[in-house]
């Protein structure tokens, strides 16, 4: 189905989607520090516990730091863990930056992401703040997890999304790597796309029907 006619505006998970990630070096990078069981604690779909909480906006970042202290056995520093808990951030290719800019001209482009306050704020400063450009040059918008209490797959999240941007559900599309989240958008009338984890741009079949 050809979406060109219908839709206005897109919008796009981050983590998986637009940044690589890669979770083993992050389990080994806090294995280093001592926390041994960082793999039970995370998952690739869903957060857990005091994880979750900080996706949601519920502790800040030193209360979590303060959590991931608990599991080590080792006396860690500030800086440690944060480099531990953003080495799952690998990098954005420079060909799906230039897509971003090349969609924003044609779309609407928005960001919705469960994320948290440091993983964010190492992607803004790393991966989108470079060459002159910064992360409002590739978004419209970012809708941030930790910031609106809320997180994907409830419903509240692409709720308060459709409400703050003034748009219908019917007139978006929405692209993910989690299928539960994707399932959740289309129970609401969006336009819903699977993206394959670290795909390449060739891969995004969901191109062909807005280009």
């Amino acid at each position: 189905m050809n979406l060109k006619n219908t839709i206005t505006t897109l919008i796009f998970d981050l983590g998986g989607v637009i940044v690589n990630l890669d979770w083993n070096l992050c389990i080994n990078n806090f294995k280093k520090i001592g926390v041994k069981n960082m793999d039970s604690l995370v998952s690739t779909t869903l957060q857990k516990d005091f994880i979750l909480q900080y996706e949601r906006g519920e502790i800040s970042s030193d209360e979590f730091r303060a959590e991931i202290r608990k599991f080590s056995t080792e006396t860690v520093s500030d800086e440690q863990i944060n480099y531990a808990w953003n080495s799952l951030l690998v990098d954005v290719s420079e060909e799906k930056l230039r897509l971003l800019l090349d969609l924003k001209k044609k779309y609407r482009v928005l960001m919705l992401s469960n994320t948290n306050e440091l993983s964010f704020e190492h992607c803004r400063k790393n991966f989108f703040n470079r060459d002159g450009y910064q992360i409002e040059d590739y978004f419209d918008k970012c809708y941030l997890s930790y910031k609106m209490g809320t997180n994907k797959p409830e419903p509240e999240i692409f709720e308060a999304l459709l409400k703050d941007a003034g748009l219908k559900a019917e007139e978006c599309l929405f692209l993910d790597d989690g299928i539960h989240n994707v399932k959740a958008a289309n129970a609401l009338n969006f336009n819903a796309e699977y993206v394959k984890p670290y795909s390449s741009i060739e891969e995004w079949e969901f191109l062909k029907k807005i280009q």
